[in-house]
């Protein structure tokens, strides 16, 4: 291999990344993630952009997990003009050649990742962050797209129905679970999940869902808890709006938080049914689906820590849970 046809340095890759954009004077990478490589980039004019590149690794994903940097960026894209809080796409590079993977850079977000501002039991201000996530999710769920599935329609995951879409996406998972070493008990999630599956035909408009609005991605004023921005959109879907209900709380079992609920309600007008047996069964499916993916990827990402085994058991008692539920619903 000659000098020339070495791989660029990191600094020397983001330096000519943002060169439509400025000189490039720092950087670092920012920690949190545990799928894309984010880098907090400033130019010299002061100016701070965010630089995300997808995983290089690719036989470590799961197949709806190939091309989502540039999910995100269209995400983005369909977000501008809106109130969606979102950054906006000041560039992308598909090319794989000064990175070798896709790369997003977007502009840099106010205020501070919710998960990080230490609100305590009760605090007003997450009262105020998680209704305004509320508002958030309908605003969102306005954009509406031509098929239910992922953006990225060569994985294969999507479909003309939400049902066919969603038990494309299942099959995908156990599939995934079978390469990477988790084994599921398949035949009872497939049995549950075609018994359940005509409660899905009742959703027939593909909305816009960002299914990971969990607090790290969530941006508030530390001082009043106002929802100030969003990101981390790579994940998102067209589908059931209920299903942003379950991705804002990945590992509960138990009621939606009424705060979401109050919140969306003062944007759509209406209140969201989530206890009649149709909408019911449709949020246990998608925390079922959830909570496989959650389950799934602990092995190709290599988790590790005193955390994973608590993490490991809850989710695989919500996992039963679930599936306990469905073969009550079945028929």
């Amino acid at each position: 291999m000659t000098v020339a046809e070495q791989p660029l340095t990191t600094d020397d890759a983001l330096r000519a990344l943002v060169a439509p954009l400025g000189r490039m004077v720092s950087y670092e990478q920012l920690k949190g993630g545990m799928f894309a490589t984010t880098y907090r980039v400033t130019l010299d004019d002061g100016t701070r952009v965010i630089a995300k590149t997808a995983p290089t690794e690719t036989h470590r994903l799961l197949t709806y997990e190939h091309d989502l940097i540039r999910t995100e960026a269209l995400v983005y894209r369909l977000a501008e003009g809106r109130d969606l809080l979102m950054p906006t796409v000041l560039l992308t590079d598909f090319s794989r050649t000064v990175l070798p993977s896709d790369v997003v850079v977007v502009t840099h977000l106010d205020g501070q990742p919710l998960v990080d501002v230490g609100f305590g039991e009760g605090d007003e201000r997450s009262a105020r962050a998680e209704f305004e996530l509320g508002a958030f999710m309908a605003r969102l769920h306005a954009v509406q797209g031509e098929r239910f599935g992922y953006p990225n329609e060569a994985n294969g995951l999507v479909g003309d129905t939400w049902a066919q879409a969603y038990g494309r996406m299942v099959e995908a998972l156990l599939a995934d679970a079978e390469r990477t070493g988790t084994t599921f008990p398949a035949d009872e999630i497939r049995a549950a999940v075609a018994a359940n599956l005509h409660h899905l035909d009742a959703v027939e408009q593909p909305c816009l869902v960002h299914t990971d609005l969990w607090p790290g991605n969530l941006f508030v004023d530390p001082e009043t808890g106002a929802l100030v921005g969003i990101i981390d959109t790579e994940r998102a879907i067209w589908a059931d709006p209920l299903y942003d209900l379950v991705g804002a709380e990945a590992m509960s079992s138990g009621a939606v938080n009424p705060r979401l609920l109050a919140g969306y309600e003062s944007v759509a007008g209406t209140p969201v049914d989530i206890l009649s047996e149709g909408p019911a069964t449709r949020l246990t499916m998608y925390r079922l689906s959830l909570t496989m993916i959650m389950i799934t990827e602990i092995n190709p990402r290599e988790f590790e820590g005193d955390w994973l085994v608590e993490y490991r058991q809850t989710l695989w008692s919500n996992l039963r849970t679930f599936l306990g539920r469905l073969a009550q619903t079945a028929r």
